[in-house]
C-alpha cells in the first residue's frame, strides 16, 4: 500500500519554477498513469508561462488567491477552485494574496520535467 504524507515528501523545484512536493507518481509509488503534487508559490510569484505537449493538468486551489491564465484568459481563482488545462495549452498561474498559495497539480500522464516547455516573454 503507497500512502505518501506531504509533511514528509521532500520538496523540488520545477522547471516552470514552483516548489512542489510530488505525493504520488511512478518515481515513488505504484502509480504509472499520472501523478499528484502539491505546488506552493510565495505572495507575488508566478510560474513562468509553459505548456505541456502530451500532459493534462488540473489544478485545484487549497489555500490562496491567484490569477490563473490559458492561453490569453485570466480568471481570478481561490480555494476550492478546480482548473482544467489541455495539453499544449500556455497557462501561468500568479499568487496574487497575501499568503502563500498552495495548490494541488494532478498530472495524466505524471509529471515529468522532459514534457514542460517554458514560453519566452
Amino acid at each position: 500500500m503507497d500512502i505518501r504524507n506531504i509533511d514528509q515528501v521532500p520538496a523540488f523545484t520545477t522547471k516552470d519554477g514552483s516548489e512542489i512536493r510530488e505525493l504520488l507518481a511512478d518515481r515513488n509509488s505504484c502509480i504509472e498513469k499520472q501523478s499528484l503534487a502539491e505546488a506552493r508559490l510565495a505572495p507575488g510569484l508566478a510560474t513562468t508561462p509553459h505548456y505541456h505537449p502530451l500532459t493534462e493538468e488540473i489544478y485545484y486551489i487549497l489555500v490562496g488567491q491567484a490569477a490563473m491564465r490559458i492561453g490569453g484568459e485570466i480568471r481570478q481563482v481561490g480555494p476550492g477552485d478546480a482548473i482544467a488545462i489541455p495539453p499544449g495549452a500556455e497557462h501561468q498561474i500568479t499568487n496574487v494574496g497575501d499568503g502563500e498559495l498552495r495548490f494541488l497539480c494532478c498530472c495524466a500522464p505524471g509529471y515529468q520535467h522532459e514534457d514542460t516547455v517554458l514560453v519566452e516573454n
